[in-house]
Formats: C-alpha cells, structure tokens, sequence
C-alpha cells in the first residue's frame, strides 16, 4: 500500500537503555529515526523523575534519535492485586504520567498482567532458511506447568487430553532442554513483572493470586484506570493498553485483556480517549477466537500504539504460534494497515489538521516524521509461508489523535535472550513489545 505525505510512518527501534548490547548507533545505521524505551533500571512502583526521564532523553538524542514512545512503566503487582497499599503505588504511578507529559512523552503503552509479560517457550525457533524467530508452544508450556513447576491443580485446569500431550512432550526432555524452557518462563524475557529466580520463587509470587480470579482483576483495572486516565488527560498523555500475550489463561493467573469482550469493559471503564489501547495485532492474533481486523475496525478511534507482528498459529487446538513475517502470518496485515490509515484520514478531517502536521510526540511542530515503506526489506521477495524466515524488523505502528501514524520497528533478529536480558539490566523491566 503506498502512503502518501499526509500517511507517514517513523521507523523506530525497541531499545533496553545503556546496557543493551544493541547500540543507539547500531539503531540509527538501521535507518531509525526514534526509540520506544523505558527506564528499566527504575524499580516496579517507584516515581520516574523528570530528571532521569530527561537523562534518557538526552542519551537518545545524542545519538541523533528521539524518545518516541514509553513502553512501558509497569504497574506494580499491589495494584493489580487489589492490596492495601495500592493506593501509594497509583499515585506514584500518576506522577510518573505527569512527568512524562511534562517531558513531551506523550504515548504511554502498559499491561496489566499478573506475575509474568509476554511469554514464550521458544527465543530461537529455526527456520528453513536458518532465520529465527519466537515460538510458543502449548504443550512445552502445559509440559512446564505440570511437570516442571508441578503447579496445584494444572492438570485440572488443562483437562486429560493437554495432559496427555503435554506427559509425552515432557518424557521426550533432556536436563538442558528442561533448564532452558524454565529460565525462558520465569527469566527469560525483560517483561516479567516479579523478582523470581527459581521455581519455588515462582511459585510463590503465583500463590498471590490464588483467591484472585478474572472479575476481581477486572475491577482493579478499571480501578487503576480511574485515578491514572484523569491525570493522563491533564498531562496531555494518551495510555495504551497492551493485550496479555499469549490471550489465554496460564498457570492459573486471570487475564483481562485478551479478547473484545475485555476490550469493550476497560474501555468503558473510563470513557475517555486517553484511555486507549495498543492493538498488538500478533498478540490478539495469538487466539483463532479473536476476530482481530474486525477488532482494528471497530476499536480504531481508540488506538494510539499498533503493533504490526504477525503470526502462523499452529497444532490442532491452534494455540500454538510463531512468529511470521508481516505478510505471510494468520493476519491480513495490509487490511489491518488500511484500517490505521483510513482513521489516520478521518481524524485529519475532523481536526482540520494542517497537511503534513508531524506526530504529536515529536518535539517539534514544524518536523514532519519521514516517509517510510511498509516493510524495510524491500530487496527480498514474499516467500511461501513454509519457507519464510522472520530475520527482518516488525513494525508497530501507533495512531492517535491528530497525529500521524507512525511506526515503531523492532527486530526479531536482536530479540533479547537470556543473556541480553541479564546484561540489559532487564530484571523488573516492563513489557517487550512485539
């Protein structure tokens, strides 16, 4: 799909801070001209001061970049779990909002998953061409609950035929296979939510949710969104739900944000434009029960952060994924992108917004963000699907009032392992967007 001046898209690259091993120079050879970043050496639940706030904003545009996203400040597990002291925890949240406002940063994607982020059981699934990608696989992970964590009452959860797949799975396990998909569930990603290096470390911060099921979560969210979405509108800052990834109950945590229905509840929780989402298109996507173009449709006025993943689910239950290219996922990518631009249309005419007016979250008004392609591989063909690596970046792009729509790239092939969310400094990181 061509764009056109008043459809500009902003290549920009996840970046971990300083201790990423992926340089700002490396992101800004890739052709970036912005980061979505966060400041992961804050502790979960403490203030993000103007200070260090404005201390990355300077590292990035040292490097001749811009801060073009947060993503994200995590929200503090008290919070989600209704506790005592969550009312101390929200209001360091709200400033934190305020200051980000206060610094230009306008775009704020979060989560409200308990316990863990995003979650696979696989960081380097081969493909034929020797590419690699994220993969989550139900059995490994139903292998992992049961036999591995022995989580209570898994095998219930799951029912006789999971189990059964997931025993045989289990006996096919060598040790290092073993220790490799427990380090990818409670430590391999920078998006867990919880300081938890063994399995009974584990174990314990799940027990806190024990008595916690999906309506009690659905209430502290929408809890949380009454005193955080006011100050949001004040601080001139747009939040973004981002969906639980993979949308499906694990390890008997509740999820609130995995399907249209949870949509439509957080949404009219708080009914303002500031409380919005981050339509993650490989996250929805995940689960053959979401109608995810339909979802970008209809929820598209309320979209200030996409995320353009891609994925082929897998298995007879399909609840089994990985990571496709953009085109040869499950999901009709370029009706998704026909979506965003169509409300990318209305709101210019709407707003009577000047031609060519910049993303609000770029500092200046008179800077327009530059024109980009769809996808940056340009010199490859599309492949059949059974041949089709994703070694190449993945675009998020986000829309929102009387901005453009800009993109947000991220490259599978610099997905954090283990060992870059150790030297990343990741421990109590927030979300990794796809």
């Amino acid at each position: 799909m061509a764009l056109g001046d008043d459809m500009r898209l902003e290549q920009t690259w996840r970046w971990y801070g300083p201790k990423d091993p992926v340089t700002l120079l490396d992101v800004k050879q890739a052709g970036a001209t912005g980061v979505v970043t966060a400041l992961h050496h804050v502790p979960t639940g403490e203030v993000w001061t103007v200070a260090e706030i404005e201390k990355r904003q300077e590292e990035v545009a040292a490097a001749g970049l811009k801060w073009s996203v947060t993503e994200s400040v995590p929200v503090h597990e008290i919070i989600k779990q209704g506790g005592a002291d969550r009312d101390k925890y929200i209001a360091n949240y709200q400033q934190s909002v305020r200051n980000l406002g206060a610094c230009g940063i306008t775009k704020l994607c979060y989560n409200f998953m308990p316990v863990i982020d995003w979650t696979r059981t696989d960081l380097e699934r081969v493909w034929p061409d020797g590419a690699r990608a994220l993969a989550f696989d139900i059995d490994d992970f139903v292998a992992f609950e049961i036999h591995i964590l022995k989580r209570p009452g898994s095998e219930a959860h799951y029912g006789p035929e999971a189990c059964t797949r997931a025993a045989a799975r289990f006996a096919e396990m060598d040790q290092p296979r073993v220790d490799a998909l427990t380090q990818t569930v409670i430590a391999g990603l920078p998006g867990r939510m919880v300081e938890a290096y063994s399995l009974a470390e584990f174990q314990v911060a799940l027990d806190a949710y024990k008595a916690l099921g999906a309506t009690q979560l659905r209430a502290h969210l929408a809890y949380f969104l009454k005193a955080v979405v006011p100050v949001a509108e004040e601080a001139g800052v747009f939040m973004a739900i981002h969906p639980d990834d993979p949308p499906m109950d694990l390890l008997g945590l509740p999820r609130v944000v995995s399907t249209e229905d949870d949509v439509k509840h957080l949404l009219g929780a708080v009914d303002s434009v500031h409380n919005g989402l981050t339509f993650c298109v490989g996250s929805y996507g995940s689960s053959p029960d979401n109608d995810v173009e339909g979802m970008a449709a209809r929820y598209a006025s309320r979209v200030h952060f996409v995320h353009l993943r891609n994925v082929i689910k897998e298995g007879d239950g399909r609840r089994s994924f990985v990571e496709s290219d953009h085109l040869d996922g499950d999901i009709d990518m370029y009706n998704v992108m026909c979506t965003f631009t169509r409300e990318r249309v209305r709101l210019r005419h709407d707003t009577q917004e000047p031609h060519g007016a910049p993303p609000c979250s770029l500092s200046s008004p008179a800077r327009a963000a530059p024109t980009s392609h769809l996808s940056p591989r340009t010199t490859r063909p599309i492949r059949r699907r059974d041949a089709s690596p994703r070694d190449g970046p993945t675009r998020s792009c986000r829309s929102g009032p009387t901005t453009a729509i800009r993109c947000s790239t991220t490259s599978t092939a610099r997905r954090p392992t283990q060992a870059t969310r150790a030297s990343a400094g990741c421990a109590a990181s927030p979300s990794c967007a796809a």
